[in-house]
């Protein structure tokens, strides 16, 4: 059933090439209409819900979710598949519908672009959003995530060298995005969903002999590679070795998932109230079965019983790729490249708008409150920040290749999930919390970081101890804690102006 890679090589650089082609259009079309830094960031479009709904899915999901996550769901098993298919979906998808309503109505009063505008003018407070804009070169990290999963997968697509395949993604990729911004990027992530779910349908469906006796004999085929594997829980793996990590600490991270910047701010590309529920629920529902492909991860491990292939073992970050080029015919697997390339360009292609437009909107009129950043002048800037968001991508990048720990998304969460444990409390506030000041979310803000990076680098507790550790601990915890003190503080501060006030008043 399987062909071999060398005889995908030929058609998938043609695809390859077709894609790139296809890409470019939309990035050259999208940078004619591209005149200023606000066309770079919002759009000149009028987009539809279904054009946004599709983008979100696609902004949402990346190189993690199709490419790095199903190789932990593959060594670990059932466990891992509970963890990040299930449970963190579920916090994400309540958190993305009750957040995205009110965040486009404040926003949109707010004419705010970025999340850090959003803080800013929200709270009245400039340094909490210069605060957030730095805080979001944490994201550079989930870059770097997409980076070495597209690398993974193209070069054991083509057989060439992972380091030159790298250079190829960020030279490409970066390069595009200097030029279309919200313009080409909704639409090449609709079309890109679009593919992506044709793939996560081919990715579910292609394990389906191993159900032939039902879905017992697929959980024992799972339990003659390893018992584990069909266990909720795996003591045996470093992220899922009890319900606190399964289920407990990946309930808060989703939660908190959205206030990233490249997700929380796409329902601001809706011009109309009115179409945030059908952009919502075409998210959403697209959104749920790209988690849910992770699943794929237990076919591979099925056909990979120990994890090796031709004698060499599979790399946790490898499994996926090694996966689609052992199972499928060479024409499927084509198709399924290029959606797992989808994967990953959709999300990167955000990531690169939000950051470079954070640095030349919010950061730079801090710094350098003379230049003008109106016109041309703000487009070149956006441009040379980008360029240098390459060159750290492509070292960090390069670094995880060669010596990751584990997996690269390790490495990505870490930083990830600092900046939405972070981004939380300010933003939860900001939408339910009508009279909270700026230095309530910013105390709780800077807590979240502190925690984060203390239990994190302190190995703090006994899950930390030794061997790779779960940013998703940290991260639980930051967020709760943070939200604590965030309520304290602001509970604290609204007694003592009540009582100010009464005091004020009786002496007058």
């Amino acid at each position: 059933m399987g062909q071999s890679p060398l005889d995908h090589t030929i058609w998938i650089w043609l695809a390859l090439g077709a894609y790139a082609l296809f890409i470019l259009y939309f990035a050259i079309r999208g940078g004619m209409n591209t005149k200023s830094m606000q066309d770079y960031a919002s759009g000149t479009f009028q987009f539809s819900p279904l054009a946004v709904g599709l983008s979100l899915a696609a902004g949402m999901t990346s190189a993690a979710t199709f490419i790095i996550n199903p190789g932990f769901v593959a060594y670990y098993g059932i466990s891992g598949f509970l963890s990040m298919g299930v449970f963190l979906p579920i916090g994400a998808m309540v958190s993305l519908v009750i957040f995205s309503k009110k965040f486009k109505k404040i926003g949109a009063g707010l004419q705010a672009r970025t999340i850090s505008q959003w803080m800013s003018t929200r709270y009245q407070h400039k340094n909490l959003g210069l605060y957030f804009a730095f805080l979001s070169l944490l994201l550079i990290t989930f870059i770097v995530l997409i980076c070495v999963g597209l690398t993974q997968i193209i070069s054991k697509a083509v057989q060439v060298e992972p380091t030159y395949v790298l250079i190829g993604i960020i030279v490409f990729t970066f390069g595009y995005m200097m030029f279309g911004g919200a313009n080409s990027m909704v639409y090449t992530n609709m079309i890109q969903a679009i593919l992506m779910l044709i793939v996560a349908i081919f990715l579910l469906t292609s394990g389906y002999e191993h159900f032939a006796n039902g879905v017992f004999g697929f959980i024992e085929q799972l339990k003659n590679i390893d018992p584990q594997l069909v266990k909720p829980i795996n003591i045996s793996s470093p992220l899922f070795r009890d319900w606190f990590e399964v289920m407990f600490c990946q309930l808060i991270v989703g939660v908190a998932i959205v206030c990233q910047p490249h997700i929380i701010t796409r329902v601001l590309l809706l011009r109309k109230d009115s179409d945030v529920n059908r952009y919502l629920t075409i998210g959403v529902i697209v959104q749920t079965l790209f988690f849910l492909v992770v699943f794929a991860g237990l076919y591979a491990r099925i056909l990979f019983p120990d994890l090796t292939q031709n004698t060499k073992s599979i790399a946790l970050d490898a499994v996926m790729s090694s996966y689609v080029i052992e199972h499928f015919p060479v024409y499927v697997s084509i198709l399924l490249v290029l959606g797992m390339i989808s994967a990953g360009i959709s999300t990167l292609e955000g990531l690169i708008q939000a950051l470079s437009t954070t640095f030349t909107l919010d950061i730079t009129p801090r710094l350098l409150p003379k230049f003008n950043i109106n016109g041309k002048t703000g487009l070149i800037l956006n441009r040379s920040i980008i360029f240098v968001l390459a060159i750290i991508s492509f070292v960090l990048s390069y670094q995880q290749i060669i010596a990751p720990d584990l997996s690269v998304g390790i490495f990505a969460q870490n930083g990830v999930y600092a900046y939405f444990s972070a981004a939380f409390v300010p933003v939860l506030f900001g939408i339910y919390f009508k009279n909270a000041h700026g230095n309530t979310v910013f105390y709780a803000s800077v807590i979240a970081v502190i925690v984060h990076f203390s239990i994190y680098y302190g190995r703090i507790s006994d899950y930390m101890e030794s061997g790779t550790r779960n940013p998703g601990i940290a991260a639980a915890s930051a967020i709760l804690i943070s939200l604590f003190a965030g309520l304290t503080i602001h509970y604290l501060s609204t007694q003592y102006k009540t009582k100010l006030s009464s005091k004020l008043a009786n002496e007058s």
